[in-house]
């Protein structure tokens, strides 16, 4: 049956390998049913239920993603795009958590849009690579200051804006040291690197009494109160019309360039030979849909995927495995629960380290690309927005390109993006 379903003999791999493929690639990403709870909780949502939509949402994605693409690329809501949602859209725009929600059904409606009508693939190849990695690099900056001021190393300060926090107080010293945990772990090459730092913290904290033990495994708890409890209608509100373009946007470039970097390294694109990558992108767009029913941010194929193929999956059995071990993680709700904030900060930490390796792909040398990238990437920690940030490089890359000659040079895409953003901030400001 496995055979039949995944073509394993086709894709040169075995039952095994797909398996033991299956949990390198969950051991490397499950740290979001820990992170992704802590975040959105901060909006109001219930933290049990927001555990039991992220296990959901991660499995329902990937399954799809299984059955539909035969990819070994595991789904989840996504770092950066659950920040913006909770920090921005609810913490600094005022809109309820129901509201967002409204928001990310609607961006993943007009994901599968743009997927099924080939305007993805246009956008994909219009957007300039320069903007495409200070997206990457802004959003890891963006992490980065939630990370250090949820733990306190980062504080507020009325004459230099932040300044450094207390680092003899325990959230800070545990943040320090789960960070470290991840380093050395990752750079060790041990598998899980993420996930082991945040429960070797969770366990320090609760043996010297900093948090509460509530248990390792129970039922699993009731989704009901984000089940369902998406406002579309409110949504539909003219101030959520750049924050629909930014979830597109993200969502496009984040889970568009994974997917390939990943299938890539599987060598399931080959030039001239067909290919799933738009069963692929349909998988993902569709999971968006789902997740905003079950009460969660945008899902997004997670580049960790990569941790598996180099593994040896090939097929969507890897998938397959993945969703799985997020469904018996279920039970895992009241270890969810001990998680104190500061044990999640150091993932965020590492992880927006990781996507400041971005900056490097961009062409510094000729100022009409390095400019808008570097004002792109800066705005959105020092904003706290990611659309800030977003709006500032798309309009800067068509305002230098303008007025150096090179207009010519600037894809419909971008322009359609700049123009778009012009006209939120000119009559829509709020």
């Amino acid at each position: 049956m496995l055979e039949r379903l995944f073509q394993l003999r086709e894709h040169g791999t075995s039952v095994r390998s797909e398996i033991l493929a299956g949990i390198t690639t969950f051991l490397t990403m499950s740290y979001i049913i820990f992170v992704n709870p802590e975040i959105l909780s901060s909006t109001g949502m219930d933290k049990s239920a927001v555990f039991v939509a992220t296990c959901l949402a991660a499995a329902l994605g990937t399954l799809i993603m299984a059955f539909m693409a035969n990819w070994p690329i595991g789904l989840a809501p996504g770092m950066g795009l659950n920040a913006f949602f909770a920090f921005t859209v609810v913490g600094a725009m005022g809109y309820s958590w129901q509201q967002a929600l409204g928001a990310v059904f609607i961006s993943g409606v007009i994901f599968v849009a743009l997927t099924l009508t080939g305007i993805r693939s246009w956008l994909i190849d219009g957007i300039p690579h320069s903007l495409r990695s200070a997206i990457a690099a802004g959003i890891g900056l963006f992490l980065a200051i939630i990370a250090l001021g949820g733990s306190g190393i980062v504080v507020a300060n009325p004459a230099t804006k932040v300044a450094l926090g207390d680092l003899t107080a325990a959230p800070a010293l545990f943040a320090i040291l789960g960070f470290f945990i991840i380093a050395a772990l990752d750079a060790l090459k041990v598998r899980g690197a993420i996930l082991i730092g945040i429960l070797v913290v969770t366990v320090l904290s609760m043996l010297t009494g900093n948090s509460q033990f509530y248990g390792v495994f129970s039922v699993p708890p009731s989704l009901a109160p984000t089940f369902f409890q998406l406002d579309i209608m409110g949504a539909l509100h003219t101030g959520f019309v750049h924050v629909i373009l930014v979830l597109v946007l993200v969502e496009v470039f984040d889970a568009t360039g994974t997917m390939i970097g990943v299938a890539t390294r599987a060598n399931l694109i080959q030039e001239g030979k067909p290919n799933r990558l738009g069963r692929a992108l349909l998988a993902d767009s569709s999971a968006i849909v789902a997740g905003s029913f079950l009460g969660t941010s945008s899902t997004t194929a997670y580049i960790e995927s990569a941790a598996g193929v180099q593994a040896g999956g090939r097929t969507g059995l890897t998938a397959l495995t993945i969703a799985v071990l997020f469904l018996l993680s279920l039970f895992l709700a009241p270890l969810a629960g001990s998680v104190p904030a500061y044990a999640t900060a150091p993932a965020l930490l590492y992880v927006a380290g990781l996507m400041l390796r971005e900056i490097t792909q961009i062409d510094w040398s000729d100022i009409t690309e390095a400019t808008p990238a570097a004002l792109a990437a800066m705005i959105m920690p020092f904003t706290y927005s990611i659309a800030n940030g977003l709006a500032f490089g798309f309009i800067s890359y068509v305002v230098l390109k303008a007025i150096t000659g090179k207009f010519r040079h600037i894809h419909p895409a971008t322009l359609l993006v700049a123009a778009l953003f012009v006209i939120k901030y000119a009559f829509f400001p709020e």
